[in-house]
């Protein structure tokens, strides 16, 4: 067989096609996940901080963490609980209402009216009840206002989340967390663009 069939045959056999490196397909799935899970978290703590802290504002309802157990199993410590305002003249025995008790601290406290009372100068005395608890609760709370806030709805343990990111060591950490996270992705943009760099070789440099 002639040199210029042996030529020949060679030049039409397949030449293997380039395998890309496993460390640049690893570094940019990374990099990918990275930037899915950085989107995710950016759009949960949109969501919360429109309903918490925008939403209020816009209409009208009013947002509070139960910390105890007393309206159990409706509502369980850590659950937030959302209120609406309505006339007081339209409250009626049953209603969970969220008001701030008259003794002790002032709490604002989330229980059932258990009984109404219309006095002479046009307010209402109401009792009020936890629906784990045995007994009402040991005081008269006397509201003066036109409106009562009326639970509308309970958000199961975002008021425990909610708690949990403001205590100040929290905050402290999610600080360290998201520094850490721009250093990390700053030094993964680096390297792949230094990895593409030495990758792209002139194939007129090769024999």
């Amino acid at each position: 067989m002639s040199s210029t069939t042996v030529a020949r045959h060679r030049a039409a056999e397949p030449t293997a096609a380039p395998q890309v490196a496993a460390p640049a397909v690893r570094r940019s799935l990374l990099r990918r996940l990275g930037s899915l899970l950085a989107n995710l978290i950016s759009l949960v703590c949109l969501v919360a901080f429109l309903g918490i802290a925008v939403g209020p504002h816009l209409f009208h309802y009013r947002t509070s963490t139960m910390l105890t157990g007393s309206m159990a199993p409706g509502i369980n410590p850590g659950d937030m609980v959302v209120t609406m305002p309505r006339p007081t003249a339209d409250l009626q025995v049953g209603d969970v209402i969220s008001y701030q008790i008259p003794v002790e601290d002032f709490r604002v406290e989330t229980h059932r009216v258990t009984s109404i009372k219309h006095q002479a100068d046009g307010s209402i005395a109401i009792t009020t009840k936890g629906d784990a608890n045995e007994n009402d609760d040991p005081w008269v709370a006397v509201i003066n206002s036109d409106t009562v806030y009326e639970v509308q709805t309970v958000v199961p343990e975002v008021g425990a989340a909610i708690r949990v990111l403001r205590a100040p060591v929290v905050q402290h950490g999610i600080l360290w967390v998201a520094l850490g996270g721009v250093l990390v992705l700053g030094l993964s943009m680096i390297w792949g663009k230094k990895s593409v760099a030495e990758g792209d070789e002139d194939p007129r440099e090769k024999s």
